[in-house]
């Protein structure tokens, strides 16, 4: 079993033409024995963004705090805390932060994606 507090993983930054103002963490993956999932939390400044992208596997959102729009099926859509996303496999997507405070989203993927 594995119970840390979130801030014990350090964060990998991430900043540059296709990302900005994202840290990601990776929370339980294949160095905890996590063969079947990785669970990831991405802190996204004010103003930030993920990368617009697309690949083979689904992955499931939750987000925590803040707020943002997640871009998916040609679309904006906004996210508020409390909401659950599931984005399916070969969709473009893409999440940014509209608000003030850090928008915090954990993200589930299979074994075959990074884990970051």
């Amino acid at each position: 079993m594995k119970i840390i507090p979130y801030t014990d993983v350090s964060p990998v930054h991430f900043d540059n033409e296709m990302v900005k103002g994202v840290d990601g963490r990776v929370l339980i993956g294949k160095n905890d024995g996590a063969n079947n999932f990785c669970m990831r939390l991405f802190e996204i400044a004010p103003g930030g963004h993920t990368p617009r992208h697309s690949h083979t596997w689904e992955h499931e959102m939750f987000i925590h705090a803040g707020n943002g729009e997640i871009y998916c099926d040609g679309r904006w859509t906004e996210v508020l805390p409390g909401h659950a996303v599931f984005v399916p496999a070969n969709n473009e997507h893409q999440i940014k932060n509209t608000g003030s405070t850090l928008l915090k989203v954990v993200c589930l993927v299979p074994p075959q994606a990074p884990e970051m």
